[in-house]
């Protein structure tokens, strides 16, 4: 925080850090060997769009970068609108389980690609969907506002195992960049994965 910033009032927000992203390639061997926690081969970039031919035709675009560095197997992209106006550009590579590090490279180029038409603002998160051994959805979330990972495990209707996140905090704390402060873990309930 600079001088300026001070007289203003005003401060940077924290910018995304693509190296924090690709913890999740790494991270992710150690989640499925030593703690029976499976990648489903899905994720998600969600953003607030805007409606307009730009952003459009940027999203378009978006699309046809994801599918060419989808690797060697074949990426599926597709869109859904939630209930609160979010777009969600949700990325299949199938249940390859080295399809992890596949859907970083995607989702990166996702966001770099927003963020170099100029709405990187827009973006919100990124979210990789898991199992775990007894097939109960566990989802780490990338806040690219902060550049920091956390667990979400939903248990039904707006329903969370907050207990079993602090668990799985504390077995990938050292191999994620996991948000310190609990308050900023945000359920993202009717996650389209």
């Amino acid at each position: 925080m600079g001088l300026r910033d001070i007289i203003t009032g005003r401060h940077q927000v924290k910018g995304p850090a693509p190296d924090h992203l690709f913890a999740i390639a790494t991270a992710y061997v150690d989640l499925a060997a030593e703690h029976n926690i499976t990648s489903t081969g899905h994720a998600a970039i969600v953003f607030q769009a805007l409606q307009n031919a730009d952003f459009e035709a940027l999203l378009k675009e978006v699309e046809e970068i994801v599918t060419a560095t989808g690797g060697e197997r074949q990426m599926n992209i597709s869109a859904e609108t939630d209930s609160f106006g979010y777009r969600w550009l949700i990325l299949d590579c199938g249940a390859d389980p080295n399809g992890v590090e596949d859907l970083a490279v995607g989702i990166n180029a996702v966001s770099g690609s927003i963020e170099t038409g100029g709405y990187g603002e827009r973006i919100l998160c990124a979210v990789f969907s898991f199992r775990d051994g007894s097939a109960q959805p566990v989802y780490f979330i990338y806040s690219y506002k902060r550049g920091t990972w956390y667990p979400f495990v939903p248990t039904g209707q707006e329903k969370r195992a907050t207990e079993r996140e602090l668990q799985i905090k504390a077995r990938v704390g050292n191999e994620l960049p996991i948000e310190p402060e609990l308050e900023r873990w945000f359920p993202l309930w009717g996650i389209p994965l």
